[in-house]
């Protein structure tokens, strides 16, 4: 079975990373996964668009992936662009699947085929994500525990302990062993999920510009009764840019600071997450 797969990617600036992952998409196995890739950017200054231009003339219809650029105007941030790709994708009801993508991620036909494998064998799986490792080797914390103040404050702190006590408070799912682990949220540099998802739990929250936007969609995903799991024998390479550390007073670290409030202040909580978490639907552990 051929698995159609709708591919969402934002750039910005992206003219180094996004030539890497649009080609790791073409080299697919067509055999076995075919789809089509909406590339949504938020107003770019370099030379992102003339490299993406290149793509959209080599890839038009009827190839194995069709790729579109919807051009914005400038910065919308994550949800209100992604928002507009999964739009756009979910007019092809010929797509079974949609990927949120960052433009610094490199996929592979193997992780797709287990990562959809996943979904088609657990049907209240919502989201899944891959194992996510840069290309030294480094894997990423990408499948976490549900955030808390106390942990946001801690891994700020200037004091290495604290910071390191922030960090257990975040899980690591890549370290546990486990092939199938179900988790709070992944971090949405790569989700995989069924089409009919979004008619469900809906789109991603535009009160939210830039994060934790993966955070609140992996809530109510859970809320409405589907998981989110974090696969470790399905892996992508994910050369992150770590933007909300570059600097400490940063627009990027604002816009976490604003997200973060939205999100405590939607889901009334703030030094734990056990309340919230009871009002999730199946919690049995199906992985």
């Amino acid at each position: 079975m051929v698995r159609r797969i709708g591919f969402v990617i934002l750039t910005w600036n992206s003219e180094k990373c996004v030539p890497s992952c649009i080609s790791s998409i073409l080299s697919l196995d067509p055999q076995r996964v075919s789809g089509r890739i909406m590339v949504v950017d938020n107003g770019s200054s370099d030379g992102t668009l003339g490299c993406l231009e290149k793509y959209r003339e080599r890839c038009k219809e009827g190839s194995p992936f069709p790729l579109s650029v919807h051009k914005l105007d400038r910065n919308y941030g994550t949800t209100v662009s992604r928002n507009i790709g999964i739009r756009t994708l979910l007019k092809d009801e010929s797509l079974s699947f949609l990927c949120i993508l960052d433009s610094d991620t490199e996929v592979n036909t193997d992780a797709m085929i287990q990562l959809t494998d996943r979904l088609l064998a657990d049907k209240l799986c919502g989201i899944v994500g891959p194992r996510m490792r840069d290309r030294n080797g480094v894997v990423q914390q990408s499948g976490r525990n549900i955030p808390t103040l106390s942990e946001k404050v801690l891994k700020v702190l200037p004091v290495r302990s604290l910071q390191e006590k922030g960090r257990e408070m975040e899980g690591n799912a890549a370290g546990s062993g486990k092939s199938w682990e179900r988790v709070g949220y992944l971090l949405s540099a790569c989700w995989v999920m069924r089409r009919e998802l979004f008619s469900e739990v809906g789109l991603l929250d535009e009160k939210i510009f830039y994060a934790p936007e993966d955070v609140e969609y992996c809530i109510r995903c859970q809320k409405a009764g589907y998981s989110v799991q974090y696969c470790a024998d399905a892996e992508i390479l994910h050369e992150w840019q770590r933007l909300s550390r570059q600097k400490l007073f940063s627009e990027h670290n604002f816009e976490h600071i604003k997200g973060l409030a939205h999100l405590f202040w939607k889901y009334k909580y703030l030094f734990s997450t056990k309340r919230l978490e009871r009002t999730f639907e199946g919690e049995t552990n199906r992985v």
